[in-house]
């Protein structure tokens, strides 16, 4: 079964290269998912790794957190499953709070 890693606390020039092989040292990898800014293309220093086993998973937290790499310790632990957050709907909010108007055309 695979096991999701969260991995936090990484130098912004880190690949997902360089990830695969980091962990590839305690177990099968099966994907790695650098985060990137959709503005910049840049790294947002965080990435998840899903390991093929959880017995692997568990050997790269004890190997890898706290770990410096590039001069940052790194923070590993196993991933929490997403919190769902409320979606966009039609008519509501705003986006910048305080009351809503209502526009008319002076003729």
């Amino acid at each position: 079964m695979n096991t999701k890693l969260y991995v936090g606390n990484l130098s912004y020039d880190a690949t997902e290269n360089d990830l695969q092989d980091l962990f590839a040292a305690h177990g099968a990898v099966t994907s790695v998912d650098l985060i990137m800014d959709k503005a910049t293309g840049r790294s947002r220093g965080f990435a998840f790794v899903t390991m093929e086993t959880k017995e692997a998973a568990d050997a790269a937290v004890q190997a890898l957190n706290g770990k410096s790499v590039n001069g940052r310790p790194l923070t590993v632990n196993e991933a929490r499953p997403r919190e769902e957050r409320p979606g966009r709907s039609f008519g509501g909010g705003g986006g910048r709070g305080g009351p809503r108007r209502e526009f008319s055309r002076r003729y």
